[in-house]
Formats: structure tokens, sequence, C-alpha cells
């Protein structure tokens, strides 16, 4: 195990994000609640990154090389239950190599993000366009592609 990795998922752990700010197990106080959330999540530009809102930088975690694949998985593990505790996902494909998962997964920290109450953000990075795509080959995309 790298000598750092029990510290970095303390971390990980540390900022889940609190109780109160999660999604509810039943459904928002009213229709309209939830109406007002959506449309604000669909028309505001989020101003701040989710790395500004759970206080983690890209430059916390090592290089992939650094890792072994165990200590990689702990980590991608650790960082999708902080990400949805942010009520929020990320979407990679199965045939995905555990060191781009792990470059993908912790860069989210550098893109923009809305916390919200009722619902969950799904970070995917197929743009639709598979030479543009960051999945490079592995984008699903490809066959359709072709």
């Amino acid at each position: 195990m790298h000598p750092y990795l029990p510290h970095l998922l303390t971390d990980i752990k540390a900022v889940h994000r609190p109780e109160g700010g999660r999604e509810r197990e039943h459904s928002p106080v009213s229709l309209w609640q939830e109406l007002e959330e959506a449309e604000r999540y669909a028309t505001v530009e989020p101003e701040h990154t989710l790395g500004y809102y759970c206080g983690l930088k890209v430059e916390d975690f090592p290089p992939p090389e650094q890792l072994s694949t165990r200590d990689l998985k702990r980590v991608c593990k650790a960082f999708r239950e902080m990400l949805w505790s942010w009520n929020a996902a990320i979407s990679l494909p199965d045939t995905l190599p555990l060191s781009l998962e792990y470059r993908l997964t912790t860069g989210t920290l550098n893109e923009k993000f809305e916390p919200v109450s009722y619902g969950r953000i799904t970070f995917d990075f197929c743009t639709g366009y598979a030479p543009d795509c960051a999945l490079k080959e592995y984008c699903p995309c490809l066959e359709f592609q072709r």
C-alpha cells in the first residue's frame, strides 16, 4: 500500500456531504420544490467546481503510476462513495483501464458543479462524438460512428 493512501482515504471520507444536504429518502415537500430545483439546474451555469464544495484538489491525488491496482480500486471506490454523498455519480464504460478511470474520476474535482438536494448529477465523459471524447478508444459511441 502506498504510504499516502490511508491519509488520502481519510480525507475523501471527511469530505462527504453533510446529511442535511443529501438527497432525501422521500420525495420533495412539494412538486414545486422539485420543479424549482430542476429549473435552477437546467438554467443556471454552476459557478464553482466539485473541488470547491468538497475541498479536495486533483493535486491531492498521486499519479496512477505510483499506486498499485488495489490502491487505485480503493481510491476510485472511496471517491464514488463521496460523490454519492453529494448526490452525484460518475458514468464510465466497464472496459475502461483502471488508470484512466482514476484520472477521470479524480478529474471531476475540476468540473463545474452545483449541489442538488433531489435527484442526482452524473458526470458523463462521452461527448457523443468519439474522436473528441475523453474516453478515447473506450467510448461507447465508436460503434455508432463507423
